[in-house]
């Protein structure tokens, strides 16, 4: 598995929701400008995850992206599952995406028993992480008080 651009984009989208789940909305303006990411490309990552069931969106004015679960219960394995595809390294090992492989036996596969203990391990650990730990992560790694929607006027 391989993490393309999109999907990291989709990741700090979502950090930014979670951190501020008990917002209404986030505007995707201010999503954009806190992770950097090109608002067009941002606008298409944030539709597909709405088509997706992970956010809920409000149009107009006062319009923005919030989660449509709480942050515990969307964990990385399913949002990666959704923008990304399968988690194996290679087709012959996903379960949810299988497809033959070209060996000659995939049970006598030395690469393909090497991939699935790959996958294992990929999946256990994406389906154990919530977007509540994920953001947790982040608030310990940036400083407790580093809200980026924390506004004094």
């Amino acid at each position: 598995m391989k993490l393309s651009v999109r999907g990291e984009y989709a990741l700090r989208a979502l950090i930014v929701l979670g951190l501020n789940y008990a917002q209404p909305v986030v505007p995707i303006q201010t999503i954009a400008r806190l992770q950097n990411i090109p608002r067009k490309f941002l606008e298409q990552i944030l539709n597909e995850l709405r088509a997706g069931g992970i956010l809920e969106s409000r149009r107009g004015v006062a319009g923005g992206y919030r989660l449509a679960r709480h942050p515990e219960k969307i964990t990385l394995a399913e949002v990666i599952r959704y923008i990304e595809g399968p988690l194996a390294p290679v087709s012959c090992v996903s379960e949810r995406f299988y497809e033959r492989c070209t060996c000659p036996d995939e049970n006598q596969c030395g690469i393909r028993s090497i991939m699935k203990e790959v996958r294992e391990a990929i999946v256990k650990i994406l389906e154990s992480v919530t977007l509540a730990q994920l953001c947790d992560r982040v608030r310990k790694l940036q400083g407790e008080h580093s809200n980026p929607l924390d506004y004094v006027i």
